[in-house]
């Protein structure tokens, strides 16, 4: 699989694998075939691991530690994340160590090679805040006087080797987080062809997913692309019960000009939408599969490349 460029961390493969799938968050599996898809995916030239613990309440931490007792092959790389909230700063240092002490111990790891800020980052004042729940979110200014130091303080000790956000908060205060130093390693961002982040998008306004990639490129900070086929709206059919209401259904609606133009094309509306997202300005795409079958689909999707510009067009004119 080929590599790229991933910011100052060297290099990684064109595709990750995510946890959503291994934590079987994303429509029936098994933890035994779990197990063979990290596998796979290792031997298919994947070098980075993308895990949470909320991922299936810490099923794939610990399908990865399954599979590999601890001892990872050479060059591959684990990150893992923390959905902080908002919690009084004198906790925040405890919640982040046991977080990563979690994960550690599920993967029978040593280190975390980057921990990611799984929280929305919010201005404070924002409407955001004017929400029922609000447990996502942490405020801009806890992030950048209290969360950043700790992350730092936590590369210096050895626990962490990098550490990042995820880019679904408030679009100003990611675009901020990436201009002001110390700098994130890293950062996730949306990467489909909606440019949707569909149930996790709490903000007025537009995503800015593209804007966030170019600011990230542009400060040096690689970018993780996430949520290709926005959790399922993109493939053929939802694996799952949703509400009518619910944004993914919205968007599996949104995208019905998409599955005809696949159909004309004779294209896998999911391989189509991985590789559209491939023709973004990404250093590699989290995928979010859930067997050997989905993972051989995505590598295939990896190794054609993205669609040809006329069809990226006819896409984008499919979803106006």
């Amino acid at each position: 699989m080929k590599t790229h460029n991933f910011g100052r961390l060297g290099q990684v493969s064109t595709l990750t694998l995510g946890g959503g799938g291994l934590g079987q968050l994303w429509g029936a599996t098994t933890r035994e075939e779990c197990v063979a898809t990290v596998k796979a995916a290792i031997d298919a030239g994947i070098t980075l691991l993308d895990l949470a613990p909320r991922y299936g309440d810490g099923k794939a931490e610990q399908v990865v530690g399954e599979a590999f007792g601890g001892r990872l092959p050479a060059g591959i790389r684990v990150t893992s994340k923390c959905n902080l909230g908002n919690p009084p700063p004198a906790r925040i240092e405890r919640i982040l160590r046991q977080s990563i002490e979690s994960s550690l111990r599920l993967t029978q790891l040593d280190k975390l090679d980057v921990f990611f800020l799984h929280s929305n980052i919010v201005p404070r004042g924002d409407a955001m805040w004017r929400r029922v729940d609000t447990s996502r979110f942490v405020p801009q200014e806890v992030f950048e006087d209290t969360i950043r130091p700790l992350f730092e303080k936590f590369v210096k000790e050895g626990l962490i080797g990098a550490w990042g956000i995820t880019g679904i908060g408030h679009p100003d205060a990611i675009l901020a987080a990436l201009s002001q130093d110390p700098k994130p390693a890293v950062v996730q961002v949306i990467a489909n062809l909606l440019d949707s982040p569909g149930g996790l998008k709490f903000f007025d306004g537009p995503a800015k997913p593209r804007e966030i990639m170019a600011a990230a490129h542009a400060n040096g900070v690689a970018v993780m692309g996430i949520r290709a086929v926005q959790a399922g709206a993109l493939t053929a059919a939802l694996d799952r019960p949703l509400p009518a209401d619910h944004p993914e259904m919205t968007d599996y609606a949104r995208a019905a000009g998409y599955r005809a133009l696949c159909a004309e094309l004779g294209e896998n509306p999911a391989i189509l939408a991985h590789r559209y997202a491939l023709s973004l300005p990404i250093d590699t795409l989290v995928l979010g599969v859930k067997n050997r079958q989905e993972l051989a689909e995505c590598v295939a999707a990896a190794e054609a490349g993205p669609p040809p510009a006329d069809i990226v067009a006819r896409i984008d004119a499919s979803v106006a």
